[in-house]
């Protein structure tokens, strides 16, 4: 139940705010939750908001072609997965992407010292078990447990999906849209990613908070951003503008026909 929890709440992290808020500024919200959320999407072991901003945003400048660091059509499906996170490129960050983001000495510092919030979360959930083991021993958990599930598998889960979109997203799908890249929409990694699934929407129109652009394409990202706007902690929402629904609906309708 905790991996679970834990998976979720940095899974929305990293999709509502490194993806949506970072990279695209989809979205306005306080100092304080920028904070926050940079912290928990940190504790997913994928580097700092800054670089994961810095490397989305030359990804939708080059997406696809022979500059684009983690296309799948150019280095392969392990390469675009994961190999391209651990060359000299993919650990360097170009602060020209993002200027907008470097008067925040927080943010720096959490992108600075990127790998040292997980250590510290698994340090708090190894004392969570062992506490949990000494006050509630009806769970049957304790502190190696739930480090192992809680964290390390939590994490892993968390990255593997994440890089899903890097890897699957860019070959397995439907084009609604015939954008300049090969980017697809996926059910099924629209799902385990909160929503990220719904990637040529997401490529079409990348200023949208929202990625599932009709009402039946899950984007439980949106649903929790929506939510957050209601108590006030995020606020200007960018829409889906009313010529990208109309050329949604007519898409579909010329789809339906030709079926």
């Amino acid at each position: 139940m905790f991996a679970a929890a834990f998976f979720i709440i940095r899974m929305f992290a990293i999709t509502g705010f490194y993806h949506r808020y970072f990279s695209h500024k989809t979205f306005k919200t306080s100092r304080a939750a920028q904070f926050v959320f940079a912290v928990l999407g940190a504790s997913s072991a994928q580097r700092g908001p800054l670089w994961w901003a810095a490397h989305h945003r030359h990804h939708h400048q080059h997406s696809d072609n022979a500059e684009d660091l983690h296309s799948p059509h150019h280095g392969g499906f392990w390469w675009s997965h994961a190999g391209w996170f651990t060359c000299d490129a993919g650990f360097s960050m170009d602060e020209r992407r993002v200027r907008d983001w470097l008067k925040f000495p927080e943010l720096k510092f959490i992108n600075r010292f990127d790998s040292l919030i997980p250590v510290a979360a698994a340090v708090l959930i190894y004392l969570l078990g062992e506490a949990l083991a000494v006050w509630a021993p009806g769970l049957g958990t304790n502190g190696l447990q739930l480090l192992v599930w809680g964290f390390f598998i939590s994490t892993v889960c968390l990255f593997h999906a994440t890089v899903s979109i890097n890897s699957l997203s860019h070959v397995w799908g439907k084009r609604r849209f015939e954008t300049d890249d090969d980017s697809r929409n996926n059910f099924w990694l629209a799902l385990i990613t909160l929503g990220e699934g719904w990637h040529n929407n997401h490529h079409r129109w990348p200023q949208s908070v929202r990625q599932g652009f009709r009402w039946y394409e899950i984007d439980i990202t949106w649903y929790g951003l929506w939510a957050l706007s209601k108590l006030g902690i995020v606020w200007d929402l960018n829409p889906i503008p009313a010529h990208i629904q109309k050329e949604t609906r007519e898409l579909d309708e010329q789809r339906r026909k030709r079926k």
